[in-house]
Parts: C-alpha cells; structure tokens; sequence
C-alpha cells in the first residue's frame, strides 16, 4: 500500500538536520563539509555535533565555514528533525526522540531485531542505508558499494603487510621469488576490489562466487574465475548470494579445499543478507595451510566465512594468521567518510524538497524500500516479512 506523507514547515522556520559524533572505535563521520554546504545552499539548518568529524580528519572550523552550526548531542537529539549517524544511536538516547523526529543510518534491520522493534515502538520514521534498493538509479546512495570498495582495498594491503613473502613475482640475482596465490571468496564489490588491487600488487589471484553472472568481470580484472556447476541464483534477491542446494555446497566446499591449501592468502566476503555468513573455510583447512599463510574474513560480523575467525580480532591458529575485520573503512576515515557522504546526499535530496522542506514520498521507490519504520509501523518488506 503506498503512502504519502508531505511534512510542510513555516517558511521562517528552517528544517533542522542534526549530525551526531560515532562513538569510539568508529573514525568514520556520516557527512562532510561539501554535501552540508549543498544542504545549507537548500534552506536548511545543520548542527553539528562539537568534534563530530575528528576522527576522520575534519575540524569544527571546516563544518562553520560551510554554514553549519556547532551544537551539543543533547540539543541535536532534543530538536533536529531530521538525526544523521552513521551507526545507530543507544536505546537509552533513543528513548528521549520524540515521533516527529526522522534517523538516518546503517541500522542492519535484518539482524537489529530489538532496535527495529524500538524504533517502531517509539513511533519514529528511520530510514535505513543498506536497505537502499539495488537498482540502477539507487547507485549513486549505495553507501554498501562503497564502503566494500574501502573494505576490499584494505584487506588486501593488510594481508601484503602480514604475508611473510612478496606478492609479486621478483627475478633476483639471489633467485626468482615466486607470486602469491590468493583466493577470494565472494564477487562482490569487495571481491572485485580485492581482485584488482591483489593483480595490481602481483599476485596471482583465484575467485569463487556462487553467481555465475560474475564470471566477465572477474577475469577482465585478470582474476580466475573457479566454476562449480549447479549453483542457485535468484533475480529477486537483487544481485546478492542466494543459499544454495546441498548438493551444490558439497561441490563447492570440495573446490574451495583444494585451493585454499595452495593459497597464500585468502580473502573471505561472502555474506548473505539477514543470515549467518555461509562456512567455507573449515578449521581442519586453516590447520592444513601453509604456515605463515594470511586470511583476511570480512563477513567476521555474520559469522564468518572461517570456522576459527574471531571478530574483531587478529589471531594465530597452527602458524596461520585469521583476521576478522567487517569494519575496515573506519580505518580509512577521510575517503571513506566523503564516500559515504555523497551516498547520504543523494539520498537526502529525494526527501527535501526545493524549499527546504521534509517531504517523504512513499511512491518513490528509493524512499519505499529505504525506510524502515513509519507511524508506528514496519515500511520495509523484507524486513517486515521476516519481524513479523
């Protein structure tokens, strides 16, 4: 059922957006100076929240010179309309919003089921990031493409910097140094980033993902894409991994093994929306790699693709480094964070109008499967159908 909601303020009332500071470990902030010096350009208020963007480089005095306005968090939660964060705010802070407010942010409704039911409790409209639906006009608000992109690049350069060997092929007097071996697990963004920037730095590189349509693109990178037949894919799942048959995973898991026993490194980024990342790498596989061999998980947050990853954490397991890293743009706060920034923009202008104005159109296709929560009720199908 569509709905349609214009929200119409006073002409000599500004709207107010409010940008709140990321509580540590988080470096990243959700909006830079140039995209709040577009929203000021549109009639709009923007606080600030002191030291808000620090972490990622950018001072109070660079928000100021565009327009925005230093405020506290407690004045931005008490009256911004509309609250920006990049992850969600406490349960304890969300309980002072008020029904009239609007948060934008990466929720991770499939898996925040508690948050989900608060948000919706309190009445508040939230708007999800990674629910952006995957078509092509919705690319340019992809904010999960985009930090891949960060998280695919940086786990390669941390895999260089703990492998005890060259990733490219040297021709030495002292001998010839053979390439690294890496395999990538998973096609998507982050795989594909993996695969350039692994073939940039030398190595020779082997890719696996379920989806046979990514086949082109993994070797016009130069990687090799390994077939296994039989896989399941589903169109209405929007480009993402789908599960698979038994049959299928058995294939698979045994193409998987031969490999990964010759790999160097292995980087791991198969997920699957709303579920626990798929097994692929099971702990008997790590015991039988090579010693001082690397493997970077960045589905670590769901799971993980290796039995013995421990989020968050870089341990040894029988000479083998397992790092479990889901957050690695953090770690790139400034590109990450303008990245990010342009993707909430753009999203941001199909929500205000020409006036300044919030105006929530529920025909728009974006804003429909975008949001999360409104008057007390689930917006979003798929998370709808799975709360419910």
């Amino acid at each position: 059922m569509a709905i349609t909601l214009f929200i119409v303020l006073t002409k000599s009332i500004a709207m107010i957006i409010g940008l709140l500071k990321e509580s540590h470990p988080e470096q990243r902030v959700a909006m830079l100076p140039e995209n709040i010096k577009s929203l000021v350009d549109m009639n709009v208020d923007i606080w600030i929240e002191d030291q808000a963007g620090v972490s990622a480089f950018i001072s109070n005095e660079k928000y100021e010179e565009v327009g925005a306005i230093i405020r506290s968090r407690k004045e931005i939660l008490s009256e911004a309309t509309i609250i920006l964060q990049i992850n969600p705010i406490s349960e304890e802070e969300l309980s002072h919003l008020t029904d009239h407010q609007v948060i934008i942010g990466v929720l991770n409704p499939l898996r925040e089921k508690e948050l989900v039911a608060s948000i919706k409790e309190k009445n508040l409209t939230s708007f999800s990031l990674d629910s952006i639906p995957r078509t092509t006009r919705a690319q340019a608000m992809d904010v999960l493409s985009s930090m891949a992109t960060v998280a695919g690049y940086k786990a390669v350069l941390e895999a260089a910097m703990q492998l005890p060997t060259f990733f490219p092929m040297f021709m030495t007097a002292a001998g010839t140094i053979r390439p690294a071996n890496v395999l990538i697990l998973g096609a998507g963004v982050a795989g594909l980033q993996a695969i350039a920037t692994a073939r940039k730095l030398g190595a020779q590189v082997s890719v696996f993902d379920v989806r046979a349509a990514v086949k082109e693109e993994v070797m016009s990178l130069g990687g090799k894409f390994v077939d296994v037949e039989g896989a399941k894919e589903d169109r209405s799942a929007g480009g993402y991994a789908v599960e698979q048959t038994e049959e299928y995973k058995q294939k698979q898991q045994e193409a998987i093994n031969t490999h990964a026993l010759k790999s160097d490194v292995i980087i791991c980024t198969a997920q699957i929306p709303g579920r626990k990342a798929p097994l692929l790498i099971s702990k008997e596989i790590v015991e039988q790699m090579k010693p001082g061999s690397v493997i970077i998980d960045l589905a670590a947050s769901t799971g993980g693709n290796c039995e013995v990853t421990v989020d968050n954490q870089m341990i040894s397991h029988h000479g083998i480094n397992v790092i479990g890293n889901s957050n690695y743009p953090s770690s790139m706060p400034l590109d990450a964070s303008r990245m990010f920034s342009k993707n909430l923009f753009n999203f941001l202008k199909l929500i205000i109008n020409d006036k300044g104005d919030l105006n929530l159109d529920f025909d728009d296709d974006i804003v429909q499967g975008t949001c999360i929560t409104h008057q007390g009720e689930i917006i979003n199908e798929r998370v709808k159908s799975q709360l419910t």
